[in-house]
């Protein structure tokens, strides 16, 4: 999970796109994080690849001021200072990738909607449902208001304005996605400035491994960090009931919606931070949050715990407490945090698969995951 903080504009190396050069860039970074987990005698990895460009499903940019002109920009690492105009972003989806220069011209013509705009983000689906954001570095009044639902009718999309201690809501501050796995669509309502993967074809091929893993493994199944439900909602198939515990509340909103617009009942969602879960499994706290169960806790068949933690990875006593599931599946963000809680875990529990998930092209960043069996 790239748990990036929500709003926040990237860093990248502009220049690194390089699409001809795809498989041999893949191919290092398989080696590097395949060398990485070899001490813990993790199978060959299956690789799953990304499409070479288009791939990208929410995209942020500051906005640069010059006079007339009004241009996207980003900062490179090495000069996080200078501002680089962005006048093409191949990364993005097609629909972010067609909008960008509509959208930029609509705003430059437009004297009330451009006035101290600070950033763009854009937040799209693979059927182009579209939700925009303009944050500005001053209060957004009504004719504000009016100005942003023209444009919004205009471009086809739904707009969002946000201001410091003000946020405007012109229709609706989400999109909805629907992802096909394993032979059924699922459909999820993604919040602007909320976590979700960004890379929607991965992430269904991240999708249909994990539930080809579950398949089989019975009884029930905790889930850590379980966001918007990106993975709960496919995964209960697989088990008898599942406790999805999340500590977002925007994310644990989404996640009710998206349990109840696809008809899931067997699942219990939780709003509990992963240290709180350790808690309330070790018996050390009572939490009310848990009275909303239908049984007690203990009382259930939890054989099974899926993860899929931050970039940080599991806290010593999460990690102690996974240790206690006869499976653990794992995807992380970050293989060097991985490695780390591996240390621990592979004491108790061997690596029975191993998958590596091109979630972000052209960068170091590699998304992994390991089914974990005890031995």
């Amino acid at each position: 999970m790239d748990r990036a903080r929500p709003g926040e504009v990237a860093t990248m190396p502009l220049s690194a796109f390089a699409p001809e050069h795809y498989e041999s860039l893949l191919q290092d970074k398989v080696n590097r994080v395949s060398a990485l987990l070899a001490p813990f005698k993790a199978p060959a990895a299956e690789v799953f690849r990304s499409p070479p460009s288009g791939f990208r499903m929410r995209a942020e940019f500051r906005m640069w001021h010059d006079g007339d002109a009004l241009d996207y920009v980003m900062y490179r690492r090495d000069d996080p200072k200078t501002p680089v105009p962005v006048h093409e972003f191949p990364i993005a989806c097609e629909r972010i990738q067609q909008l960008m220069p509509q959208l930029q011209g609509k705003l430059r013509a437009n004297d009330l909607l451009r006035r101290k705009l600070f950033q763009v983000e854009f937040l799209s689906t693979l059927a182009g449902d579209t939700l925009v954001t303009l944050i500005y570095h001053r209060r957004l009044e009504p004719d504000w208001c009016d100005a942003a639902l023209c444009l919004a009718d205009e471009l086809d999309v739904a707009i969002v304005g946000r201001s410091r201690k003000q946020k405007e809501v012109l229709s609706r501050d989400y999109v909805t996605e629907t992802l096909p796995v394993s032979g059924r669509d699922f459909h999820y309502r993604q919040f602007e400035q909320a976590f979700t993967q960004p890379n929607a074809r991965v992430n269904i091929q991240m999708l249909e491994w994990a539930v080809g893993r579950a398949s089989g493994l019975g009884g029930d199944l905790l889930e850590l960090y379980c966001g918007n439900g990106n993975f709960t909602l496919p995964l209960s198939s697989c088990f008898d009931q599942v406790i999805a515990t999340e500590l977002a509340k925007t994310s644990v909103r989404a996640a009710q919606w998206n349990l109840e617009r696809n008809g899931i009942d067997n699942v219990q969602m939780i709003r509990l931070s992963a240290e709180e879960v350790s808690q309330a499994m070790a018996g050390e706290r009572e939490f009310r949050r848990l009275a909303s169960l239908p049984r007690p806790l203990p009382d259930y068949d939890l054989r099974t715990v899926f993860v899929d933690p931050p970039r940080a990875g599991l806290d010593a006593a999460t990690q102690a407490m996974v240790s206690g599931f006869e499976h653990i599946l794992y995807i992380s963000c970050n293989p060097q945090t991985l490695a780390d809680n591996l240390q621990q875990i592979s004491g108790s529990h061997r690596i029975e698969r191993f998958a590596l998930f091109d979630q972000f092209p052209y960068t170091d960043h590699m998304e992994c995951g390991v089914l974990l069996s005890r031995r």
